[in-house]
């Protein structure tokens, strides 16, 4: 079998020649954008071979990853913007600087040291200062994700509830908050309610140590093996799901619930 560095340079040849003169139409037309979407796609992809620890799934996944940032890198170099050699020599000088007391002199006693000695190397590698303790958090982050990043981060300077017993009792104020505006009629606020009350739950899971966007997969991958056993009994009946009625259906959810106890 070839070697790591010798299949690397095999699949960075594949992509120049897809690119290139007789290659195929469809990658010579790609653009940073539509790779940008791909590679959501494949994170995705990937997140679900971890969740399902699946390592036939994870290897074809990982491999996915690779080659559309290693495409993407190529429309770059081939516009003189920059090279894989280059990210991967800025990378690789990057994390020799920050881990000092792994490839330097610098003691370390806990994972929070090295958290904080992160922060301090790389404002000495002349990152832009922040302007809000806030910065560094993407935008265009999944909303649950980054309502738990924001937490998180607003946590480390002390603005945060003092445990989850607070946060359960931020939930039902919201909650009454939302249930006044939806008898009120306004559905602008109600919409700010639900927004409230989604920030306040995601926080909730975090002082519980649950990963919220992993939390509601579960729930989702749940919801759509009760929702499967509900149209394969009523299938088994005779009957559509338009012509069941909300009784027959939610009796079928309790029998899976049961069944899956």
């Amino acid at each position: 079998m070839k070697k790591t560095d010798q299949l690397f340079i095999d699949m960075i040849d594949i992509i120049r020649r897809l690119r290139g003169p007789g290659g195929c139409p469809w990658d010579q037309k790609q653009t940073p954008q539509d790779v940008k979407a791909y590679l959501i796609e494949e994170l995705y992809e990937l997140l679900e071979g971890i969740d399902a620890d699946d390592p036939a799934l994870l290897q074809e996944e990982v491999g996915d990853i690779l080659f559309m940032i290693a495409f993407l890198v190529n429309l770059y170099e081939e516009k003189n913007v920059f090279t894989m050699a280059d990210s991967l020599a800025q990378v690789t000088a990057k994390m020799v600087h920050r881990h000092p007391h792994v490839f330097g002199d610098t003691q370390v006693r806990s994972a929070d040291d090295v958290k904080a000695n992160w922060q301090i190397l790389k404002q000495q590698e002349g990152k832009k200062p922040k302007s809000s303790h806030l910065d560094g958090i993407p935008g265009n982050l999944p909303g649950l994700s980054r309502s738990w990043f924001l937490g998180a981060k607003a946590a480390e300077v002390g603005f945060d509830w003092a445990g989850p017993r607070d946060v359960l009792r931020k939930v039902r104020e919201e909650i009454d908050e939302l249930e006044a505006e939806i008898e009120r009629g306004d559905t602008a606020r109600a919409a700010a309610e639900t927004g409230d009350l989604l920030f306040s739950t995601v926080n909730l899971a975090r002082h519980l140590g649950i990963e919220p966007e992993q939390a509601l997969r579960t729930t989702n991958d749940r919801f759509s093996d009760r929702f499967a056993y509900i149209e394969q009994a009523l299938q088994r009946q005779g009957k559509k799901l338009k012509e069941s009625s909300l009784a027959e259906m939610d009796a079928l959810w309790q029998e899976a619930k049961e069944k899956k106890k």
